[in-house]
């Protein structure tokens, strides 16, 4: 399980996050959504230990970013949309081996995690060819195999798939979904309402660094007397981005 409380990051006078709360409980998918500069990808890196939190605390299995760092990097598995930083000299197998060392599983448990991830992750045609050659949606799907070869209980996924077509994306959310089913506690960033509205159990809207809405996308709908969660969004922004 996944809980913020009172969540805060600020550099200098720059409030990137300002007090933010919400949970994601085992087996849900919770869609993080807001444009460009609305504090998404900040609040999935302080949620990561990546960044520390200028107020407030987050807590993954009973374990605290700010007292148990180091726990909280082993229950989470984190895939961010930009860079995905493979090594082109490895091959997919070696690449999502490494990571497995680094998270101290056994040769006997890598093995195993190997085997289901290159089937759900369909990549086992190129388990054993250099990542330097690899597509973007190859690479993405190496990168997720790799973030969570330790069989993390909360998943961190900031915009999977920018940048992929239609059949990479496809199979990206194929697996979010599976790892839905497997109970896990998934917390996804978007600015794309389809996205949101096709894998997501509920929702927090962010603008400016403050949740401005949250709950299940029919709560939303019904509470604003509107299908289309793209205007009420809109509506309750204020209309566009003024960053």
């Amino acid at each position: 399980m996944l809980e913020v409380k009172n969540l805060s990051k600020k550099f200098k006078a720059f409030t990137a996050v300002d007090d933010i709360s919400f949970e994601v409980n085992p087996g849900e998918i919770v869609g993080l959504l807001g444009e460009n500069g609305a504090g998404k990808t900040t609040t999935m890196r302080v949620i990561a230990t990546m960044m520390t939190p200028s107020n407030g605390d987050v807590k993954v299995n009973n374990f605290t970013i700010t007292k148990d760092p180091d726990k909280v990097r082993k229950n989470l598995g984190v895939l961010f949309g930009g860079d995905v930083g493979l090594y082109d000299r490895l091959t997919a197998r070696e690449n999502i081996a490494y990571f497995a060392e680094l998270n101290g599983l056994s040769k006997v448990e890598t093995e195993e995690r190997i085997r289901y991830l290159a089937k759900a992750c369909q990549i086992t045609d190129f388990m054993d060819k250099k990542a330097k050659g690899f597509s973007r949606g190859m690479r993405q799907k190496v990168s997720i195999a790799r973030s969570i070869v330790h069989d993390p209980k909360v998943m961190l996924f900031d915009e999977p798939t920018t940048g992929l077509d239609i059949s990479a994306a496809r199979s990206i959310h194929d697996f979010i979904r599976q790892c839905k089913k497997e109970g896990k506690a998934i917390l996804l960033s978007s600015h794309s309402m389809y996205e949101i509205e096709k894998l997501c159990d509920r929702v927090i809207m962010m603008h400016k660094g403050k949740v401005i809405e949250s709950g299940t996308l029919d709560d939303i709908r019904e509470k604003y007397n509107n299908s289309d969660l793209e205007e009420v969004f809109v509506s309750l922004i204020g209309g566009g981005n003024d960053e």
